[in-house]
């Protein structure tokens, strides 16, 4: 019988422990704050930011928005991350993805403040996570790490295949999976565009995490009977819909879960993961800014 993972049932159990870490930082007065910055005119994109805000609220973050016009120039979103960074209420940034073309993305990513860079993304960060000494963990990569521990999948000498190799996602999950300690000690490959033969790969994995970003490219022929599938994409497809589309995974959902023992559906599975630890790394921010311990779960 194949497990569906709650992706859902997960997150609201860290957001829990989160909200219990906030509630004692409130009350050493320190109220956790996270700003959100958006410099796009997509409709994807202001969701993202209207969800991340909203369940900032739910557990006592103060949220601060800010809205930058796609047609600004650089230097306006720069003064804008200058003031946050200058900002002590403020204990996490993020700048939400992607930006328009002539912003370039690594000159942002290095202009946060590492302490308050709760994406993972700043280049200190990503040094720090490869070295295994991490102060935030990148919230997608986490958030897998969490759920394949609450579900009870092992980690430990198991050969792991990453199909997509992002700064987002694919590079830190594979760092994060190879490292000595709990949800590591893997064997880890990272495939791509150029991998030759990603069914070979795939089939001799027993844990598959696809986030490439295409619709539906691994399918059950391409999986082992026992494999973990963990499905980080999130793909509109036009569909006979109200909507006109439909929201698919980089996994054929219902092939690959006839040889799946455990999946992640899409949406409901690594989504609800990727905000809960967003507020994780904002509360520690927090804590690491004012000095003031928490146990966070």
């Amino acid at each position: 019988m194949t497990t569906v993972i709650d992706g859902n049932e997960i997150g609201d159990q860290i957001t829990e422990g989160v909200a219990a870490c906030t509630d004692t930082l409130v009350s050493e007065g320190v109220t956790p704050g996270l700003a959100t910055v958006l410099m796009s005119d997509d409709g994807a994109s202001e969701t993202y930011v209207s969800m991340k805000q909203r369940a900032c609220n739910e557990i006592g973050i103060e949220g601060f928005h800010h809205q930058i016009s796609a047609d600004e120039s650089a230097e306006a979103l720069f003064s804008t991350i200058d003031e946050l960074n200058a900002d002590p209420a403020v204990h996490g940034i993020l700048v939400q993805m992607p930006l328009p073309d002539h912003v370039p993305k690594r000159d942002v990513l290095e202009r946060i403040d590492p302490m308050k860079d709760v994406d993972g993304f700043h280049p200190e960060n990503v040094g720090r996570l490869v070295a295994g000494n991490a102060r935030y963990k990148p919230c997608t990569p986490h958030g897998i790490q969490k759920m394949l521990a609450e579900t009870g999948v092992v980690t430990e000498g198991k050969d792991v295949v990453v199909v997509g190799r992002s700064d987002i996602v694919g590079k830190p999950m594979a760092n994060l999976l190879i490292q000595y300690g709990p949800g590591g000690n893997a064997t880890t490959t990272v495939c791509h565009s150029r991998t030759d033969d990603l069914a070979d790969k795939t089939r001799n994995a027993d844990i598959v995490i696809a986030a490439a970003g295409v619709p539906e490219m691994i399918d059950g022929s391409m999986l082992s009977a026992g494999t973990t599938v963990i499905d980080v994409g999130i793909n509109r497809v036009d569909a006979d819909t109200e909507k006109g589309y439909e929201l698919v995974g980089d996994v054929d959902f219902e092939s690959a879960k006839e040889k799946a023992d455990a999946i992640t559906p899409v949406p409901g599975g690594v989504g609800p993961l990727t905000i809960a630890m967003l507020l994780y790394n904002t509360v520690k921010a927090a804590s690491l800014q004012s000095g003031v311990d928490i146990r966070l779960p």
